[in-house]
């Protein structure tokens, strides 16, 4: 507080009391006279926080005395505001006249307090300085001469705002802070605890004053944390996410908090206290434990995954099963195999009840080099043995679930799970996994992973023994190479054919080359092949799987057809080559190379050629784009017309190269007949091709017909019983993507158009009744509209299609395809599109005439595909 002027005197006004002491306080013998002046604020005090200055007034209204304070709080120095008018300088103009009324009042010996605005001069005018409110207590009294004069008290209001401001938002947060907050004073003592601290260690927060963190904590935990506590008093230095553990009333729990400390300062800047905020973390920490614990066992799986299957060798297998488990999972195991099944026996006796006789094909200890005991006496590796009926490991194999076997007495084994190996929903054996004394039993975890990697084990097991079994024959390899069932395509009416060419002997046919394909692609398209290899035997319907095989990668590839095309005859010239198809990808060059090396008398046998047209059809445009490899040009009726050929240029056979391959685009009518074929349907020694060809176009004379009966009257009427080839008929009538289930929006390249592209999917999701669709259709649209917007480039097209399954394109004209990637544990970002793969039945990118759709696709309710669950899908991301 500033001192009082000395000059004031007391006069005869309501401060009489005031006066009095004043007067006896020098009397008293304390201080001299002229030593009387107030003592300085100690730190902490309030008047640390408050601005408050004291002047006095003369008789002739003018300042005469000016403190420190007052210099401090006008800015003002006492050389300067002695003999100012304090009316005409720190009043506005249009107060001045009340206030020298006022003035008038005080000096004719009346007391006034108020609030009044000022203004701080800033130049030796006294205009244009910074306002501000003051309270104004003024006091009458008189000089050594008698005269009236007046004493002046002035306090900043504003600060005391601030100051109660503060002192609000203190009380909320102790009152209403969700975490325990404790301010802990210089003697390491709680001076204040607010409620949230109280309620975990019991009372009320007043009960916790003066206590101690040794009367929270354990007694080493205590001091480690009170040695923190000086250390954050004496350094000033934070302290963030510091790990206490102790235990609270009325409970043998152990919990764990996370403690952020902080010193605290008062106004002069001294260090009063440290500030406390405690977080709950118990949870946190089980839940660390338990995703570490899943993070060992996927890292598990995948050894497994690598190590496992890796030889066709049954007993190999077994073994590294073993190694993978021994000692990372168990510190002893054994495998055991149906005998029955070694031999080849598919249903041996007693496989039904578990008591079929079994070899044991495998065994790793990391603390013995003798098999244990299971239930019974020992086995060694190699011998035949069978389960009592009654045992854990036999129920194992009757029931096809992990059974826990009872630890013997005494012996080494604490804990023994028996998991039957199943493959293809069979039996194949039993691998028994143990823990010995010491080590941590069994949990439903370890249960669960025992399973999966026996799972695992199993298939590899299964398919050795499948490798071995020679099963194959010419029609069985024949038709595995062509689509199996009916095949079915969005915005399509299919039909197909096959039949298997005959020699003129009668004897069984020869494999053929010809083959067809319906291969579904993104956004309601799709993919129509037919093709035929030249030559028969087993060599020609291998050449034409592999064509087959590499025609649904490439389209898989989103390529356009006649680059498929170009691919196909790359592929193709590879066949014969000494690498096999996969060097036909070395490009251009290297089979120049190749062919050059080539000698002259080369086995003509080992050229493969092949006629191909692919076709790519759009379930929404009706647009169909034809590439073709010299083959016979595709059949079109539309309704109303007579049926005619495409004309598409034939391009040269696969296997030739050197030659590029066109493309033409026709855009089909609704209900129209599209037909591809080989030449088997037209063509034989005793009928020419373009005999054929007039009757295969005559023959389509009704196509509105259903397509099986069109099928069956193409080949009742064409001479198809010559047997001198295969036939293959692929027949589709067009059945385009209605309006009302395309939904098409071009949105702005800004941040909103991902709140809208939601906005659209919800509102025609509701409008095709898919409501059970809609939340995770929004979040998979709303994760590509922003990668659209952050990676992309241009305006973005958001489109979705119905049919069969729900299909979801966003468009725009950035070149580069997404590539997903999977996110570090620490990474805020990158699991986009892992979120879309998760929920999405399937997901994908290919590139557009002027950029590049990223799509994804969704079950419809009902299918017997089972929606995931977005919140399931985001826990899978960690």
């Amino acid at each position: 507080m500033s001192e009082i002027p000395a000059r004031a005197t007391e006069c005869g006004s309501p401060s009489d009391g005031a006066r009095t002491v004043a007067a006896d306080g020098p009397a008293s013998g304390a201080l001299p006279p002229g030593d009387a002046m107030w003592q300085s604020s100690p730190p902490g005090s309030i008047y640390d926080y408050i601005k408050a200055a004291s002047f006095s007034i003369g008789a002739d209204g003018l300042v005469d005395q000016w403190s420190l304070r007052a210099e401090q709080l006008f800015g003002i120095p006492a050389e300067r505001a002695v003999g100012l008018d304090p009316i005409e300088v720190f009043i506005d103009p249009e107060l001045r006249e009340r206030g020298q009324r006022k003035m008038a009042e005080i000096l004719d010996g009346r007391e006034w307090t108020g609030v009044v605005p000022f203004r701080l001069p800033d130049d030796a005018r006294g205009e244009g300085g910074t306002r501000g409110l003051a309270e104004v207590y003024v006091m009458p009294t008189r000089t050594v001469d008698g005269e009236k004069a007046a004493v002046c008290i002035v306090v900043d209001v504003r600060t005391l705002r601030s100051i109660e401001t503060d002192l609000a938002a203190s009380q909320a947060i102790f009152g209403q802070s969700p975490f325990g907050f404790l301010l802990i004073d210089t003697d390491l003592r709680v001076r204040r605890a607010n409620h949230r601290f109280a309620s975990v260690f019991g009372g009320t927060p007043d009960d916790h004053r003066g206590k101690g963190v040794h009367d929270y904590l354990p007694r080493g935990e205590a001091e480690r944390v009170a040695a923190t506590l000086r250390r954050v008093l004496e350094t000033g230095d934070s302290v963030t996410d510091m790990h206490v553990t102790g235990f609270v009333p009325g409970s043998e729990e152990r919990r764990n908090w996370s403690v952020n400390l902080y010193r605290v300062h008062s106004g002069t800047g001294r260090p009063i206290g440290i500030a406390w905020l405690g977080t709950d973390i118990t949870a946190r920490r089980a839940a660390a434990r338990e995703a570490a614990a899943a993070r060992r066992n996927l890292a598990l799986l995948n050894e497994a995954g690598a190590r496992i299957g890796n030889s066709l060798d049954l007993e190999t297998t077994a073994r590294e099963l073993l190694d993978v488990v021994v000692p990372g999972f168990c510190d002893l195991a054994t495998v055991d195999l149906y005998q029955g099944l070694l031999a080849g026996d598919e249903t041996p006796p007693g496989l039904a009840d578990g008591s079929a006789e079994l070899r044991r094909v495998a065994f790793a200890s990391a603390v013995s080099d003798a098999p244990f005991l299971g239930t019974g006496e020992r086995v060694p590796v190699g011998s035949v043995h069978h389960f009592p009926f009654n045992s854990p490991c036999a129920d194992a194999l009757r029931t096809a679930r992990p059974r826990s076997v009872p630890a013997e007495d005494g012996g080494l084994v604490q804990s023994m799970l028996a998991v039957p190996m199943v493959a293809h929903d069979t039996v194949v054996g039993l691998a028994q996994f143990a823990r010995t004394k010491g080590s941590e039993p069994f949990g439903d975890r370890d249960r669960d992973l025992a399973v999966e990697l026996a799972a695992r084990a199993a298939v590899c097991i299964d398919n050795a023994r499948l490798y071995r079994r020679e099963h194959e024959r010419a029609l069985i390899l024949q038709r595995s190479l062509l689509p199996p069932g009916d095949p079915e395509a969005s915005g399509l009416d299919i039909a197909c054919r096959y039949l298997p060419g005959n020699a003129a002997t009668g004897r069984p046919s020869e494999v053929g080359g010809d083959w067809f394909d319906v291969i579904e692609l993104p956004g309601h398209r799709t993919a129509l092949v037919v093709g035929d290899v030249m030559g028969r035997g087993l060599r020609a319907a291998v050449a034409m799987g592999e064509l087959r095989t590499a025609v649904r990668t490439l389209a898989q590839l989103d390529l356009e057809p006649a680059e498929v095309l170009a691919q196909l005859d790359e592929i193709a010239r590879g066949l014969g080559a000494a690498g096999g198809p996969s060097q036909a990808f070395g490009g251009g060059v290297r089979q120049a190379t190749r062919a050059a090396r080539r000698p002259r008398e080369a086995d003509l046998s080992e050229v493969y050629l092949a006629t191909c047209v692919y076709a790519v059809y759009d379930a929404v445009t009706r647009r169909c784009t034809f590439a073709n490899a010299g083959h016979l040009p595709p059949v079109l009726v539309e309704p109303g017309e007579q049926a005619l050929m495409l004309d598409v240029p034939p391009g040269m056979p696969l296997g030739v190269g050197g030659e590029p391959f066109e493309e033409v685009e026709v855009e089909l009518p609704e209900g129209a007949l599209l037909a591809l074929y080989t030449d088997g349907l037209v063509e034989s020694r005793d009928h020419p091709l373009d005999e054929g060809l007039q009757a295969f176009v005559g023959a389509l004379t009704d196509p509105a017909r259903p397509l099986e009966d069109v099928c069956d009257h193409v080949l009742n009427t064409l001479d198809t019983h010559h047997g001198e080839d295969d036939i293959a008929l692929l027949m589709a009538r067009v059945q385009g993507l209605p309006a009302e289930s395309v939904g098409d929006w071009t949105l702005p390249r800004e941040p909103r158009s991902v709140g809208r592209a939601r906005e659209h999917a919800r509102g025609q999701l509701l409008a095709w009744g898919l409501d059970a669709l809609v939340d995770t259709t929004e979040l998979l649209v709303s994760e590509l509209v922003t990668n659209a917007l952050r990676y992309g480039e241009g305006e973005i097209r958001l489109r979705l299609l119905l049919d069969r399954t729900l299909v979801c394109e966003v468009w725009d004209s950035g070149l580069v395809q997404p590539r997903r990637r999977r996110a570090r544990d620490t990474d805020e970002g990158g699991r986009g599109l892992q979120l879309v793969g998760l929920l999405s039945a399937a997901w994908g990118s290919r590139r557009t005439p002027r950029g590049k759709t990223v799509w994804f696709e969704l079950p419809l309710p009902g299918d017997d595909d089972v929606l995931k669950d977005p919140a399931e899908a985001l826990l899978n991301l960690f």
